[in-house]
């Protein structure tokens, strides 16, 4: 029988009394209150298309000049958006001394702006451009200037927001679409600092995880799935090292037969209630 979400709570309350120092890992799950949609539905599915490859990418210009288009209409969202109660909450119980470390697949920064301090931003951020020839950085929000100012008229549509600072833009010729090169060596791809499908995770992000996943009693898969297995390499881990897993999210996650049990409800809530108890 599945327990109400108030004996639900209490239940994780009590495990983190029991495990007070643990890994926490999340999701989308955390960014869609502030309206940044997810991926994947409750039973793990995709919603939509997979993500452009890293190899598609860098290899195709019509590809990139697609991928920037819709990210110039997407930008309107992830640029303003605001850390919501999951982010806060996490924040607090970092603050409260409960975590060893932030894992976020999310690329959003939101962790970051809502004060949290220890975190690995898994999958990189999406604030920040950076040249795959000479490796200069630069904001996006920089970036997003000089595709504005390039594309006016592009710049004049709508499209529906979509993960990731993403935006459904679909049944256009954006072989128009001018695309500036690095500002630093002029000639070199722009792209997102964040790993993209078929791209690796650098060692040293994973390896800092796994060290601090050595450290703690526990882990905590919050508003994830782990269907993507960077994520779920940590609860694979945490098995090994016979730690307890727990997770809050509203449907099924890749590490279901690992969990010592789940709560099934809103992140947000349930991460601010648990903040209150801890």
């Amino acid at each position: 029988m599945k327990l109400s979400e108030s004996l639900q709570g209490q239940r994780l309350a009590d495990w983190l009394h029991e495990h007070p120092r643990v890994v926490v890992i999340t999701g989308a799950g955390c960014s869609t209150e502030v309206g940044i949609p997810d991926y994947r539905d409750a039973s793990g599915q995709w919603k939509r298309p997979q993500p452009v490859t890293y190899q598609a990418f860098m290899g195709d210009a019509l590809v990139r000049q697609r991928y920037w288009a819709r990210s110039m209409l997407g930008w309107r969202v992830m640029g303003q958006a605001q850390p919501g109660t999951a982010h806060r909450a996490l924040a607090l119980l970092e603050q409260g001394g409960w975590l060893e470390l932030l894992i976020t697949q999310n690329v959003d920064g939101l962790h970051s702006a809502a004060g949290s301090q220890s975190v690995v931003d898994l999958h990189g951020r999406i604030d920040t451009v950076r040249c795959m020839a000479c490796g200069h950085t630069l904001a996006r929000a920089d970036l997003q200037q000089q595709l504005l100012a390039l594309n006016p008229a592009w710049a004049q549509l709508y499209a529906a927001p979509a993960p990731d600072g993403d935006a459904d833009l679909e049944g256009r010729d954006f072989s128009a679409f001018q695309v500036p090169s690095c500002p630093h060596c002029s000639t070199g791809v722009l792209k997102p600092d964040v790993v993209f499908y078929g791209e690796s995770v650098p060692r040293e992000r994973v390896q800092r995880c796994m060290e601090a996943m050595g450290r703690a009693e526990a882990l905590l898969i919050v508003g994830s799935s782990l269907m993507v297995y960077s994520g779920y390499r940590f609860a694979l881990a945490a098995q090994e090292q016979g730690k307890s897993i727990a997770a809050i999210n509203q449907g099924v996650t890749r590490a279901d037969a690992l969990l010592e049990f789940k709560v099934e409800a809103d992140v947000g809530q349930t991460l601010m209630a648990l903040a209150a108890a801890a």
